[in-house]
């Protein structure tokens, strides 16, 4: 079979190559998918220039951790999939239920793990869930990273996102994207920040009540509270960079969900959050669980991932450069 594989050590794009690997089997607690479509996320960017946990890959590996195909066989010891069914693998391996834990890894397309990219994988079965029945296989593959992260950052904090309520949206990427489509599927307003008038129009047209181009308007945190009288929940991807004006942008008693990986420079005192009694949640992805409320809430509500742009398997490379770009909007698929 082909797999894509990034070389041991490697710190640029160019360690990337498609290579002939023996097609696996699967174990007894395993399953065999053949993988009909991955999708890239922004983590997926650093492996190669081996800027991610742990620096440079140790080993050769194949990237990316969101992928969604169809199970080929299964091992001896298996019980809750059958040979067709239509499934994605989970982010962490070990995480299947419950708050974060210290043990939730591998993740996905990173050392130690395996990795999405290839024509066929074998996973353990709890690190596998079904894929959305309304959902083809290359928009399912947009979401077992950024579709968990967005529904753990506004469903499974406390309160959860419902009307009333008014949720903040940095940029255009895929998680942002994914949250805007979340938080109007249970009711909530939405206010989008992009620096570019014609992305905010089109999320406007994906259902966005309000918008911000912080570029124009660098202080869009007190513009969102002009607008909104506060946000009761923030998807903080951009990070250090954009953290203070989330925090001024966020209302009383209000959540920062921080998933923030964009920037890592810029300084955010936490002071202005105790006078609104808010709250900073550090977001990780999710569980198998989230992934299955995620997916449940995808076909009962008629949700559809954004995807951008869709490159053939042999194109892997010009689809890392694309979704690194200044064009991107939603997300990038590679079909398998």
């Amino acid at each position: 079979m082909k797999a894509w594989q990034l070389r041991q050590g490697s710190t640029s794009l160019d360690g990337l190559y498609l290579a002939e690997v023996p097609k696996p089997e699967p174990g007894p607690d395993e399953v065999l998918i053949r993988v009909r479509a991955c999708s890239l996320n922004y983590r997926d960017q650093l492996i190669p220039l081996g800027q991610y946990m742990g620096g440079a890959a140790d080993r050769d590996i194949t990237p990316l951790s969101d992928g969604a195909g169809e199970v080929e066989a299964v091992g001896s010891a298996v019980s809750r999939f059958k040979v067709g069914d239509r499934v994605a693998g989970t982010f962490f391996q070990n995480w299947v239920s419950g708050p974060a834990h210290a043990h939730a890894g591998p993740a996905l397309g990173a050392p130690p793990a395996k990795g999405m990219l290839a024509e066929y994988v074998t996973l353990p079965e709890r690190g596998v869930v079904p894929i959305a029945q309304s959902l083809s296989f290359e928009e399912a593959a947009t979401l077992p990273c950024a579709g968990v992260t967005a529904w753990n950052a506004l469903m499974e904090g406390s309160p959860s996102v419902g009307p009333g309520r008014w949720v903040a949206v940095l940029g255009t990427g895929g998680v942002s994207l994914l949250a805007l489509q979340i938080a109007k599927a249970a009711g909530a307003q939405v206010l989008a920040t992009s620096s570019s008038d014609e992305k905010l129009e089109r999320v406007k047209a994906l259902g966005a009540d309000s918008t911000i181009n912080y570029r124009t308007t660098p202080d869009w945190g007190a513009e969102a509270v002009r607008l909104t009288g506060g946000i009761d929940h923030v998807v903080e991807v951009g990070g250090q960079g954009t953290l203070a004006q989330s925090i001024a942008a966020v209302g009383f008693g209000g959540e920062i969900a921080f998933i923030g990986v964009l920037s890592r420079e810029g300084n955010a005192s936490p002071r202005d959050m105790m006078f609104k009694a808010a709250r900073l949640r550090g977001i990780f992805v999710g569980s198998a669980l989230m992934a299955e409320r995620l997916n449940a809430a995808v076909d009962a509500c008629g949700i559809k991932p954004v995807v951008d742009r869709t490159f053939n398997f042999s194109d892997a490379p010009a689809a890392y450069d694309y979704q690194s770009s200044s064009a991107l909007f939603g997300k990038v698929v590679i079909r398998v």
